[in-house]
């Protein structure tokens, strides 16, 4: 593993007690960093602070906006400054057809993937701004530039990020924070319980590269781009596909 340097810095990672948050907030602490972990599985939360030495743990649920704005004023205050926020709590929603989609669904999904990110985003951009440093990195994903059927919450929701990530790194070009994400093809993990085989096969025919995306490959991404190195993009969106997104 390469390592990047983040000796006295400190990072944010949502859904960060599993999966691809865990990849990351992994990657993260081998650098150097003083990671915190926000998830809302306390189960998960206390094995992954128990991997993790040092990491220091929030258990909430980011849909909530007020238990955001009071996670990132602890998490400062405990921390010392947040330095970098990688939002990837996410959640997949059912697979069907958009004239069969649940209502309950539709907005579960948003607000999860749109609404709690949006929440994420607002509440650690005032402290990196006062502060005059800071990388946020939103976990999108490829269905959001093509929209993957029987898929459309989850599609929708990620072009969501997309457009809200090159919104906020607009607005922010002149601070010193960056806002970039990035967009993975499909990478095996828990989600993938979510959906049915039919929609994961679906998924890894579309991958020219044959083969799923590993944790580690879209930690690589991610830590880079929370790093003091990533400094001239901002308002970006980087493929992490295999091969199969096409802009």
């Amino acid at each position: 593993m390469n390592q990047l340097d983040f000796k006295g810095r400190t990072a944010v990672v949502t859904g960060g007690a599993s999966g691809i948050g865990f990849a990351i907030a992994e990657r993260l602490t081998a650098s150097g960093a003083r990671v915190a972990l926000w998830d809302r599985d306390a189960k998960a939360l206390a094995t992954a602070r128990d991997k993790l030495a040092g990491a220091h743990t929030v258990a909430l649920d980011i849909t909530d906006p007020a238990a955001v704005d009071e996670a990132a004023q602890r998490t400062a205050a405990t921390l010392g400054r947040i330095d970098a926020m990688v939002c990837s709590a996410g959640i997949t929603g059912p697979n069907a057809t958009l004239v069969d989609y649940p209502v309950d669904a539709w907005k579960s999904v948003f607000d999860v993937n749109v609404h709690g990110l949006f929440y994420c985003n607002r509440s650690v951009a005032p402290i990196m701004v006062k502060s005059g440093y800071g990388r946020i990195v939103n976990i999108a994903s490829v269905a959001g530039k093509e929209g993957n059927p029987n898929a459309s919450a989850y599609s929708a929701s990620k072009a969501a990020v997309m457009a809200l990530t090159k919104s906020l790194g607009k607005e922010l070009a002149k601070s010193g924070v960056t806002v970039n994400c990035v967009t993975p093809a499909a990478v095996r993990t828990a989600m993938f319980s979510q959906m049915t085989q039919a929609h994961i096969d679906f998924m890894l025919s579309k991958i020219p590269m044959g083969r799923f995306g590993l944790v580690e490959e879209i930690a690589g991404l991610v830590c880079w781009l929370a790093s003091e190195e990533c400094s001239f993009s901002t308002g970006a969106v980087f493929d992490l596909s295999g091969g199969r997104a096409t802009y």
